[in-house]
């Protein structure tokens, strides 16, 4: 559970070349590219220029290197041939990275061309609630006080959060412990060290956080057909506070804040 400094930063370089792939895809023109497309593209990106490995593919039998979680779609969404990312869409992108045998996950939501208001303030509420998870991550803190900052955030903002996912330590492995739920009461829960990697990924739903899983086995939907929104990323608790090791370029102001 607990990285030496060393494997820290074998982790924060994996994190870095995962950033640069949302990087990649920020600057990609996605409207009307399929599902499948969009997979490709970013599997080529890992290995050809990353010289990296995408750890989903493969990972409990999953065939493809990303998620594709769109509008009503929680999490898990799987790549298609048939499914295309449209003009009002919000997609989430959940993609891993391993480099020098060390593994680093992180998502995010974008928002295709004129998305409706009430779909925009979803997906800037969900940044929002990750991010006050994250901050409350310090040596000393308890992981009820990550979960009580991101489900606070949600909850004042009127939407739910769904509790059938959670965050997850990581490493050389891609589920490790522990366990990182996105609600839970301040000072409660395992207490945090200097050297614990996790990620923080909440999913908040427009409507109830119940959801219900395909016939596909992978694809999780909400009950109600109503919006959901994620986005993820790798953390490392320092002596200091906590080091966001899938920081991406423009997130830099929001690390220092």
């Amino acid at each position: 559970m607990i990285k030496s400094a060393e494997e820290v930063e074998l982790m924060a370089e994996a994190g870095r070349l995962l950033a640069s792939v949302f990087s990649f895809l920020d600057g990609e023109v996605l409207t009307g590219r399929s599902t499948m497309d969009i997979n490709d593209m970013v599997e080529k990106m890992i290995v050809d220029r990353l010289l990296a490995r995408p750890a989903s593919k493969g990972q409990y039998g999953y065939g493809y290197v990303l998620n594709c979680s769109r509008n009503e779609v929680v999490c898990h969404g799987v790549p298609s041939h048939d499914e295309y990312v449209c003009e009002g869409d919000i997609v989430n992108f959940d993609i891993t990275l391993e480099k020098n045998g060390f593994i680093a996950d992180s998502s995010k939501t974008y928002m295709i061309g004129a998305v409706a208001p009430q779909a925009r303030r979803l997906v800037q509420t969900t940044y929002e609630a990750m991010w006050q998870g994250i901050r409350a991550v310090r040596p000393g803190a308890r992981l009820g006080d990550v979960g009580h900052a991101v489900e606070r955030h949600a909850k004042r903002a009127g939407y739910s959060v769904v509790r059938d996912y959670c965050g997850h330590g990581i490493g050389r492995e891609m589920h490790e412990k522990p366990e990182v739920l996105h609600f839970g009461r301040p000072g409660t829960g395992l207490r945090l060290e200097e050297g614990m990697v996790f990620t923080i990924e909440p999913m908040l739903n427009e409507g109830r956080r119940m959801v219900r899983t395909e016939d596909d086995g992978w694809t999780v939907r909400t009950v109600d057909g109503k919006l959901s929104a994620q986005f993820e990323h790798t953390v490392a608790v320092t002596g200091g506070g906590v080091r966001v090791l899938t920081l991406r370029p423009d997130e830099k102001a929001l690390a220092r804040a």
